[in-house]
């Protein structure tokens, strides 16, 4: 059952990584920087990397 809800959940984990935030003296205006969607990014393409690689035999 996991198996076939497992890119969902993953892609709700990674989500809740990249977060706008408040900051740099800029009160109550929230905004995002390209380093915060980086990681989750490179771990969606490592583990389609991973997955595409595996299928092959």
């Amino acid at each position: 059952m996991l198996k076939n809800y497992s890119p969902v959940l993953l892609l709700i984990l990674l989500a809740s990584e990249a977060a706008a935030h408040e900051g740099h003296g800029m009160p109550g205006s929230s905004h995002w920087h390209a380093s915060d969607v980086l990681l989750p990014l490179l771990v969606v393409a490592c583990a389609a990397l991973g997955w595409w690689l595996g299928r092959r035999k």
